[in-house]
């Protein structure tokens, strides 16, 4: 099996449950003042982050990545968990004078979300290079991080002909045009949702068709309307699996870019990538947190069967 790395932020995830909508309380002709406090009935301290939930995702699909991000002072428990998972946690850099990063999100009941993010010990991440890993990885996942960290893995996967997926997410805001055109220059997958892709391509002024100059698969995530995969030479549109019940959708990107991956590994063709990444997003969803929901590789399969209608064989 090749050596996937993951990187990107590790973080405790605050999630909070809203029982009404933001909209009702958001005054359009007072949006310049905001001045809002919501009555939460729900609050848990999750594991989270990006890499953290990726990486989990992986190690269901019996993909046993390692993670190469930093963390806090107070990031043992969560280490310890993450190794009885088969995830290689050795290039994992603790930070003693900083805690680990923190996320509070609040979800109302049509699944908006409101998130402050902490970045704690991800500041460090920039402070770190691919080039001092003993084992060189046969692809870099390159997940939402420290703006900084995002650009130097990217230049670094390029200098050391590394294959990558690029997920900028939530950087975008903080990135200048010339910084995002850099980032995806050569990238073998970028990913976003929608509104991030759309984003991108303002913010970078990329046409479609400048963007497939640099990216080899181009993957937008539509949420309840599944996903879209395109390459130069075919579009994929890919249903959503539908979730037995939706009790939170944090963290069902991660999950759906681990079974994406989990596929692409082991080289079956972009539709059922896509497809594994749309039942690995519905147990995300099923669950309170990130990785908290569970699942073997038979159930996985059979799940798929029933979604799809077509036959999936994992190696175990």
């Amino acid at each position: 099996m090749k050596h996937i790395l993951v990187t990107g932020s590790l973080a405790f995830d605050y999630i909070m449950d809203f029982p009404g909508a933001f909209s009702d309380h958001i005054m359009p002709d007072k949006i310049h003042q905001i001045n809002l406090s919501f009555l939460v009935n729900t609050l848990k301290k999750e594991r989270g982050g990006t890499a953290g939930n990726i990486a989990y995702n992986l190690s269901l699909l019996k993909i046993n990545p390692a993670i190469f991000a930093a963390a806090g002072n107070d990031f043992g428990e969560y280490a310890s968990f993450l190794k009885q998972q088969g995830i290689d946690t050795s290039n994992i850099q603790i930070i003693k004078d900083k805690k680990t990063a923190s996320a509070f999100i609040m979800t109302d009941k049509v699944d908006n979300q409101i998130t402050g993010f902490y970045p704690g010990a991800m500041t460090h991440s920039n402070e770190y290079s691919l080039k001092t890993l003993q084992q060189k990885p046969d692809f870099v996942i390159i997940s939402p991080n420290d703006p900084k960290a995002i650009i130097k893995l990217a230049d670094e996967c390029r200098k050391l002909n590394i294959p990558f997926m690029i997920d900028i997410g939530m950087q975008l805001p903080s990135l200048t045009s010339d910084e995002i055109k850099n980032i995806v220059q050569k990238a073998t997958i970028l990913i976003g949702n929608d509104y991030e892709i759309d984003l991108l391509k303002k913010k970078s002024s990329l046409s479609e068709e400048e963007l497939f100059k640099q990216v080899e698969i181009l993957i937008i995530t539509l949420g309840a309307n599944g996903s879209q995969i395109t390459t130069k030479n075919e579009t994929c549109a890919i249903p959503p699996a539908k979730p037995k019940e939706v009790l939170d959708p944090t963290g069902a990107g991660d999950a759906y870019r681990a079974g994406f991956m989990a596929g692409y590994i082991r080289g079956l063709d972009l539709k059922t990538c896509g497809q594994m990444g749309s039942v690995a997003a519905c147990y995300a969803i099923e669950k309170y947190g990130t990785q908290q929901h569970r699942f073997t590789i038979d159930a996985f399969q059979e799940r798929y069967v029933q979604t799809f209608g077509d036959v999936l064989e994992l190696e175990k």
